[in-house]
């Protein structure tokens, strides 16, 4: 990895970080280690050491092969106190440095991800892969035919404007075949909700569907989500563990691309309450550190926005009871990203279009590189009462004014997003 020191100082917070350049951005020159330590173990080598006041730090670099650091700001500490197993070398709220795997995928997989990605390698894709919830607010047109029709309308106007479109192999195959010449197509392979009477909302699979199946039906991309927690009993997350085992090593099988949608909860706790605020940004983090383990074979994460900004104090989508103040819910977006070295994109979660634009502004300001977005809800839910009430042809006429001006708010928000050819050496 080539080096430049980078003379100027940039300001971070009340701190003037003398930075380095190299192939993934700015790294900052961190505290100078001169025997081998956890944090040297931890982050793969030191190439250099400069000083800075009364300070020494060293340039993190890695020497293995295909390994690289994205910056983080670290906490610069007299060069006499030693850096113990135990002990955290960030300043308190920042991120861990992001380990970037430079990894290889295979022909289909790359061709997948690609078939997904706009021209800048970014995902900006549609979500319309609802069922059980969409079912239930289309009144008298609840049936096959309304449903498909729905995803048709979603499907021939959206995808205008999207790389690609998530769509269900229930109702959704009639809607892949009418979206915008150049859109790709993920399908998801799960059973819609989960069953209330089992603990755990343990997830399930479409009976008559493989990833082979899935495949052979045109989709570029296999989509599964799953309902995780860290506060979940062991033994119902090693089923969830070994039940993503079994999908990913399906999709390595067919060479096609696994996207794993994590949405997080605690049982007994309203997940859109403030309680559950203070507790997402664990939930949401440790799930990403998780499923990035090789072993469960997912390709892209599809995460929620790590805090809930109705409970972000100064957030334009506050709503008067505060979780977090501006600088934690902005950290908490670093530490999530830091958790995971695969591509992730965020879904919307069924908030309001204003409300994820500003959840990517944030993303933007806290300087996270997030590879895209699947959005569903923000860019069509307020045309489904439309659609019940008056029918397809009035629902399309809302598509095409609100519905692109809508999806239009998110490519330009997505200006920020970064695109995953550097993770998967593109």
């Amino acid at each position: 990895m080539k080096l430049q020191f980078v003379g100027s100082l940039k300001s971070i917070g009340s701190k003037k970080v003398p930075l380095v350049s190299s192939r993934c951005g700015y790294l900052p020159i961190v505290r100078h280690l001169s025997s081998p330590s956890y944090a040297e173990r931890q982050w793969f080598g030191i190439t250099g050491t400069r000083k800075l006041g009364h300070h020494s730090y060293a340039i993190v670099l890695a020497r293995d092969a295909g390994i690289q650091l994205e910056f983080s700001v670290l906490q610069p500490r007299p060069s006499r106190h030693p850096v113990g197993p135990n002990s955290n070398p960030f300043i308190p709220g920042a991120p861990r440095l992001r380990k970037v795997l430079i990894m290889k995928l295979t022909p289909g997989k790359l061709a997948g991800l690609k078939a997904v990605s706009n021209n800048r390698g970014v995902i900006a894709a549609a979500a319309m892969d609802q069922r059980g919830s969409l079912k239930k607010a289309l009144g008298t047109y609840a049936t096959d035919a309304g449903l498909e029709e729905f995803k048709i309308n979603v499907s021939e106007v959206l995808t205008k404007h999207a790389s690609a479109i998530l769509l269900d192999p229930e109702w959704g195959l009639p809607a892949a075949k009418r979206r915008a010449k150049g859109s790709g197509l993920l399908l998801a392979y799960e059973k819609t909700g989960y069953d209330k009477t089992l603990p755990g909302r343990l997830p399930d699979l479409l009976d008559v569907w493989s990833v082979k199946r899935l495949k052979e039906a045109g989709g570029d991309c296999v989509k599964i989500l799953l309902y995780y927690t860290i506060f979940d009993d062991k033994k119902i997350n090693d089923l969830k563990h070994a039940w993503t085992e079994r999908i990913g090593d399906e999709c390595k099988a067919n060479d096609i691309p696994f996207f794993l949608e994590l949405v997080g909860y605690k049982e007994g706790v309203d997940e859109k309450g403030a309680e559950y605020a203070k507790l997402k940004p664990e939930v949401v983090a440790k799930s990403m550190e998780e499923f990035t383990k090789d072993r469960y074979g997912v390709d892209v994460l599809k995460v929620e926005i790590p805090v809930n900004l109705q409970f972000v104090e100064g957030a334009k989508s506050f709503k008067g009871t505060k979780a977090y103040t501006k600088k934690e819910a902005l950290d908490h977006y670093r530490a999530a990203a830091g958790a995971t070295n695969k591509p992730f994109i965020y879904l919307s979660a069924g908030v309001s279009n204003p409300e994820f634009i500003e959840d990517l502004e944030f993303a933007a300001e806290a300087g996270v590189k997030f590879n895209g977005v699947l959005c569903g809800r923000a860019t069509w839910k307020d045309g489904i009462p439309i659609f019940a009430e008056k029918g397809a042809a009035a629902f399309r006429a809302w598509l095409e004014d609100e519905g692109v001006k809508n999806i239009g708010n998110v490519n330009n928000a997505l200006k920020a997003a970064t695109p995953w050819y550097s993770i998967y050496e593109v």
